[in-house]
């Protein structure tokens, strides 16, 4: 007797933000890749959201992890832990079919860490495992009509990574993955309030600010923000007041290596391809695409238009459930399975 039903799970394994998404039933899940582990036994008590809660507030024996570190594993026995929990989570718990899960890599990525991904998700209770390049699942999720004969450009930035890729007849002409994403625009922000304003705060703190009063141009009408953390000299909490263009100059170094990559990829496209990418633009996804003005700096350091995709924290993921709905379809773009 052959199992007719097999569920599938397609699985967006970020550095920062883990997303699950059901064929039928869309985006079921999306919480923090962080797991909170006990020192001294090693268990895990707590993944996603309520791990996320206890990261700078746990006592010494209680440590939160991110395994994974610029969009690959770090801590294959963690991440296997975390991939259990979303995969039951998701499921739910009684489930007694095993599913077939496909998941979101880099575009650099080894195959030893294509590897580890696949294992981890075997162990984490899959039947099959796919492992597909981000920025083919971004542009899928994006509703590029990646099939096409046509050149189509993808930027996907993410929390650890920005994929940079042309896409033509499904396949990837030219890519680069560089570990210049989110988390690094969050350290240098956390950076600079340090050494401009005496203050320490923590990453979360970092974000807040990128996400208020970030941008990747200077403005002229500057937003605001007060800025709590801990003062370096007297050791006691204090609050400053920051502004927009003194974020646009704390994170200029990272924009730079993000724009290089764009410029890099754009150098290696064969002419055919180029000329289409400057009628399409620059398709841009991913979370950290959302940093205002973006698309305007990579418009005008690049001059190819950039616009951003709609819901483009969510392309990736919703390239998996569609990848799954049509796995014929995408057969040739899937990389390997087991």
């Amino acid at each position: 007797m052959k199992t007719f039903f097999s569920p599938k799970l397609g699985i967006d394994l970020g550095t920062a933000n883990t997303l699950v998404f059901v064929p039928g039933k869309g985006i079921v899940l999306n919480e923090p890749s962080v797991v909170a582990v006990s020192e001294p036994e090693r268990r895990v008590l707590a993944v996603g959201n309520e791990a996320k809660e206890m990261v700078g507030r746990t006592p010494d024996n209680i440590v939160a992890y991110r395994p994974m570190r610029d969009g690959v594993i770090a801590d294959y026995r963690i991440t296997e832990a975390m991939l259990r929990y979303f995969i039951d989570k998701a499921l739910g718990r009684f489930s007694i079919f095993k599913p077939d899960v496909m998941v979101s890599v880099p575009a650099s990525v080894t195959s030893t860490e294509r590897r580890a991904v696949i294992e981890a998700a075997i162990r984490a209770g899959a039947k099959n495992a796919y492992v597909v390049k981000e920025p083919i699942l971004a542009a899928i999720g994006a509703g590029i009509p990646i099939h096409e004969a046509r050149g189509h450009m993808v930027v996907d930035i993410g929390g650890g990574t920005t994929d940079v890729a042309v896409i033509s007849l499904g396949g990837i002409v030219a890519c680069t993955s560089v570990k210049v994403a989110g988390n690094k625009i969050d350290a240098a922000i956390a950076d600079y309030v340090k050494k401009v304003f005496n203050l320490a705060i923590g990453d979360h703190m970092a974000e807040i600010i990128k996400i208020n009063i970030g941008s990747a141009i200077p403005l002229d009408q500057e937003l605001l923000m007060t800025v709590k953390g801990r003062d370096f000299v007297s050791g006691l909490p204090r609050s400053t007041e920051i502004k927009t263009n003194e974020i646009v100059k704390a994170v200029s170094k990272e924009l730079r290596d993000m724009v290089k990559a764009i410029k890099d990829v754009l150098q290696e496209t064969p002419p055919e391809l180029a000329a289409d990418i400057i009628d399409q633009g620059i398709i841009m996804t991913g979370g950290s695409s959302l940093l205002r003005n973006l698309p305007e700096l990579v418009f005008r350091r690049t001059g190819v238009k950039a616009r951003l995709a709609e819901d483009p924290l969510l392309c990736v993921v919703k390239g998996t459930g569609l990848a799954l709905d049509h796995l014929d379809v995408y057969k040739k773009t899937i990389i390997s399975k087991r």
